[in-house]
């Protein structure tokens, strides 16, 4: 089975059916716009997965899993050279730190989180290595793929509806009329919150915040539906936004925040 292409004529998910249905070992090299992508399978099952240059090192993900502490993940990083993450992984077990079943159960949670992340891939060009298998010095998992491919299925349904929502990122936002000032606002939300203005379009703010397509559309959908913003058509001015700018996690200073970008568009 041959497969190379591009991800506008075969979607993440139907790529997982295939090497699923085919039971293929090898790698699926995926070129995004900005990042590669490798995602390794034995007899069609998931073993490993990356994106670009990320450290998916066994000590990285036990880390962020909270499984090491910062003090045990630097001595970890100093003193293990040119281990490898098998090896890594029997002296953390050895040691007491951590069981065999935490490894395999945070490796597959770190695998399955990039590809969901591939889920959001519209643009790009794969293709499947037979003769590339999934790396030697990282510990593998074997990782069915069928829970993977419908929640891929519900994303793509998704995704389908953003792009009929709010069909190009083109377009600017700015506050409704009548906003609401009582709001719950994630990370991500303020992310894009911040910089809301008739002179930003939804391509710029994205950038900016480091949001992919669908993450954006998902978000701008939500403030819409909150009664947050509406879509208008951008004011051609040349901004240069600042993605290292981060609003207060504060909640009187998030609303102060709030009304003042209110009051500034208003007066537009």
């Amino acid at each position: 089975m041959a497969l190379r292409g591009n991800l506008r004529d075969f979607t993440i998910t139907q790529l997982l059916n295939l090497i699923n249905l085919a039971q293929k070992t090898g790698t699926l090299i995926v070129d995004g716009p900005s990042e590669q992508a490798y995602v390794s399978f034995r007899e069609g099952k998931l073993a490993y997965a990356r994106i670009g240059q990320e450290d998916g090192s066994l000590a990285s993900v036990l880390h962020k899993a909270n499984k090491l502490n910062v003090n045990q993940y630097r001595a970890i990083a100093e003193r293990s050279g040119r281990m490898t993450d098998k090896e890594l992984g029997l002296l953390l077990i050895n040691a007491g730190y951590v069981s065999q079943e935490d490894i395999l159960l945070n490796l597959q949670t770190h695998f399955t989180d990039v590809i969901r992340r591939l889920f959001t891939w519209v643009e790009g060009f794969f293709r499947f290595e037979n003769e590339i298998l999934p790396p030697e010095d990282r510990i593998n998992v074997r990782l069915d793929l069928e829970n993977l491919i419908i929640e891929g299925s519900r994303q793509l349904r998704e995704w389908e509806q953003l792009q009929d929502e709010i069909p190009s990122l083109d377009m600017a936002l700015k506050f409704t009329d009548r906003p609401m000032t009582n709001l719950n606002l994630s990370v991500d939300e303020w992310r894009v919150v911040k910089y809301i203005d008739p002179k930003n379009t939804m391509k710029q703010i994205a950038a900016a915040a480091k949001l992919n397509d669908m993450e954006i559309r998902r978000i701008v959908y939500g403030l819409i539906q909150a009664g947050l913003v509406e879509m208008v058509r951008p004011v051609n001015v040349a901004v240069q936004l600042n993605p290292k700018m981060f609003p207060t996690q504060d909640k009187e200073e998030q609303r102060t925040l709030i009304n003042k970008l209110i009051g500034r568009i208003q007066k537009l």
